[in-house]
């Protein structure tokens, strides 16, 4: 950019023009040319122009991209790269964090004997792939060397923390966008956002209404089905199991159960006062036994609670739904973060055991297989309820055999 300045001296003018006149024809001759004034669009990987845009990440994060541009793309943070497998092109990923590379023989394998379907669907994939990072809930900090060894032009993040977004970001030279989970799992309105984040940032807006439009209708059915039963016939019902994968056990619970909420279910928890899944105090559990006239435990905390049932059986003396073998086992949904096919595939289980009737026509392998297709285009359930963590799949729990004293 040239500065004007006054001169007043006419052939101090002159003079300048005729430099002027010279440097541009050198210019010329080497190959230069005038700046041309920015471009809105920006030249993608693959040769095709795509149009920049600003975009605020699921932290609030306003960042500049250009949707469907992206050639190579690493997931950082738990659920990043499984909510990419639900959208995006698996094909693109240039990285993976070590937790999801099951190949590797040093790496954490605190979920390994529980379901993780995007996993399932496509590790043989993530197995060929450079490590962008440990991973795994002890990793609470990206590994900026490492993604950079992965050369990505883009970065899936679920690291929840805008300094350290920005600065991660700052550090790349690349777009870090960050999504987000929300306390509702799959019914959340967190999930929808994000999947269209990521609709709209890999060019397949398309993809991400398809899914986003099956929840829907998924979770429309079984509200309809349930919407006309009368309060005084639905029976009461607790579930536990729920939270960390860990560290739950009978008493972590939820009286805000997105599940129930959505297939009527009533909850035999209320009046805690906390939002999402908290502890209760053994006292509690005890009071509210003779309530509970169905139990449901979350396959995450069965490794817990039969030594707690083996050190004291009494442990459920005073559940009505354990002296009338009303005890079920769902999916273990939480396993580096929430498998939101398992979950959604658990509301209709849960509504099928405390409605029978009115789910009387729902085979529970074929729906979890039609899920596993919608979000990850294969039919998991095989595999899924073989893992050690299921336990063989849904089902009533036979105590004797599953809780040996």
């Amino acid at each position: 950019m040239i500065k004007k300045y006054k001169i007043k001296n006419v052939m101090k003018t002159m003079l300048c023009l005729t430099v002027l006149l010279v440097l541009s024809i050198g210019l010329t001759a080497c190959g230069g040319s005038k700046e041309e004034p920015v471009s809105e669009t920006s030249e993608s990987a693959d040769g095709n122009s795509s149009a920049e845009t600003v975009i605020t990440d699921l932290i609030g994060r306003e960042l500049t991209v250009a949707p469907g541009s992206y050639q190579r793309i690493v997931c950082i943070g738990a659920g990043a790269l499984r909510m990419y497998s639900y959208i995006g092109d698996i094909g693109l990923l240039c990285g993976v964090e070590d937790i999801d590379n099951e190949s590797l023989t040093n790496r954490p394998k605190m979920f390994d004997s529980v379901a993780r379907p995007y996993v399932m669907a496509y590790g043989e994939i993530f197995e060929t792939l450079p490590s962008c990072g440990v991973g795994g809930p002890n990793a609470q900090t990206a590994e900026a060397e490492k993604i950079l060894s992965c050369n990505p032009d883009l970065v899936i993040s679920e690291y929840e923390d805008v300094e350290k977004a920005d600065a991660l970001q700052a550090q790349l030279g690349i777009p870090v966008v960050t999504l987000k989970a929300g306390p509702d799992g799959v019914f959340d309105s967190a999930f929808c956002d994000s999947m269209n984040l990521l609709g709209m940032l890999l060019g397949r807006e398309d993809r991400a209404a398809e899914l986003i439009s099956f929840v829907e209708k998924e979770k429309a059915e079984i509200s309809e089905r349930t919407t006309d039963i009368k309060e005084e016939e639905k029976p009461s019902v607790y579930i536990c199991g729920l939270g960390n994968w860990g560290t739950t056990d009978h008493l972590m619970t939820s009286e805000q159960y997105a599940s129930f909420d959505v297939a009527n279910i009533k909850n035999v928890v209320t009046g805690l006062g906390t939002p999402g899944v908290t502890p209760i105090e053994e006292e509690k559990f005890i009071s509210l036994g003779s309530d509970m006239d169905l139990m449901f435990i979350d396959g995450a905390a069965v490794k817990n609670i039969q030594p707690l049932y083996q050190e004291d059986v009494r442990l459920f003396d005073t559940v009505k739904a354990w002296k009338d073998g009303e005890v079920y086992l769902q999916m273990a949904y939480n396993a580096y973060y929430t498998n939101y096919e398992i979950a959604l595939a658990n509301t209709w289980f849960l509504a099928k055991s405390v409605y029978p009737e009115q789910f009387e026509d729902i085979d529970l392998t074929e729906k979890l297989n039609e899920i596993t297709e919608m979000f990850l285009r294969q039919d998991l359930a095989e595999k899924i309820f073989s893992c050690p963590a299921s336990f063989g799949g849904y089902q009533k729990i036979d105590i004797a055999t599953f809780f040996p004293s």
